[in-house]
């Protein structure tokens, strides 16, 4: 996690806003990032850093927003296995497991 995230982290728990942290738990096979790759999540959809970008990303964003509304962390598996990763035109062909860890103000 770079300065740049661990400051707006801190800009972002001072004014009591909602957001995500989604850290890659593990992975298996061919994954555009390795476990320990870490993005913050804004309510707003802002986000500083990335797990891999691309549909994999979009998909754990979702979720993460929908995480935010539950006021509930969680964990959530991305499969960019062979016949949904060829649908989606994703180059790789792993899992991952993330976590997407919720702050709210209450």
């Amino acid at each position: 996690m770079d300065k740049s995230m661990l400051q707006r982290i801190c800009e972002l728990r001072q004014r009591e806003e909602t957001f995500a942290l989604l850290t890659i738990l593990s992975t298996k096979g061919s994954t555009p990032r390795k476990a320990g790759a870490v993005m913050l999540l804004e309510r707003t959809g802002r986000t500083f850093g990335t797990i891999g970008g691309g549909c994999g990303e979009a998909e754990v964003r979702q979720r993460a927003l929908m995480a935010m509304d539950e006021k509930a962390s969680c964990t959530h598996r991305v499969s960019m296995l062979n016949d949904v990763a060829a649908e989606e035109g994703m180059v790789c062909g792993g899992i991952m497991d993330v976590f997407i860890q919720v702050f709210t103000n209450s």
